[in-house]
C-alpha cells in the first residue's frame, strides 16, 4: 500500500513541528505541504481509514471536538473570518481519509472562496508556504491548542 499519510504517521516522534500541529491517539494535524494559504490544516486518523464509514466511535467522537478546536485556534492565531471542512480522500497515494481546516480570510478573494479556496491547493513550489512559515504557524497554533478556548 502506498500511503503518504500511513509512512507520515510511523513517523510522528521525529517529525517537524508542520507535520505535527497536534497529535493525540486517534489524530495527527499537519499544516499541508502543498498550499499557497497560511493556516491550511489537515486532520489525519492515526490508523489507515479510507471511508469516514469506518472511523472508529473513539475516532468518530474526536473528530468534531478536533475541527472546532482547530478552528478556534486558526481564528485566534490567523485572524481568519471563518474556517472551511472538507473531505474527499481520492487523489492516488491520498486515499486514506483526511480533513481540510482552511481558514478563510476577511479579505479573500471571492474567486477563491467556497469550493474554490482549493486553487490554493497544489501550489507551484515557489507560491508555497515555506517550511519555515510552516513550522512557526504550527508552533503558534500548538500554543494556542495547548491554552485553549472556553466553549
Amino acid at each position: 500500500m502506498d500511503c503518504y499519510s500511513c509512512r507520515t504517521n510511523e513517523r510522528v516522534d521525529t517529525l517537524p513541528p508542520r507535520e505535527v500541529v497536534a497529535v493525540d491517539e486517534h489524530w495527527r494535524i499537519a499544516h499541508a505541504f502543498d498550499s499557497a494559504l497560511p493556516g491550511w490544516l489537515v486532520l489525519v486518523p492515526r490508523r489507515h481509514v479510507a471511508s469516514i464509514a469506518d472511523l472508529t466511535d473513539a475516532e468518530a467522537a474526536s473528530l468534531g471536538t478536533w475541527q472546532v478546536r482547530l478552528s478556534r485556534a486558526l481564528r485566534t492565531v490567523t485572524g481568519c473570518a471563518k474556517t472551511y471542512v472538507a473531505q474527499f480522500a481520492e487523489e492516488e497515494g491520498f486515499a486514506h481519509v483526511h480533513f481540510h481546516v482552511v481558514p478563510r480570510m476577511a479579505d479573500q478573494p471571492a474567486d477563491r472562496r467556497g469550493p474554490r479556496v482549493f486553487a490554493y491547493l497544489d501550489a507551484p513550489p515557489d507560491q508555497r508556504v515555506d517550511e519555515q512559515q510552516r513550522d512557526d504557524l504550527a508552533v503558534a497554533l500548538r500554543a494556542q491548542l495547548d491554552r485553549g478556548e472556553p466553549g
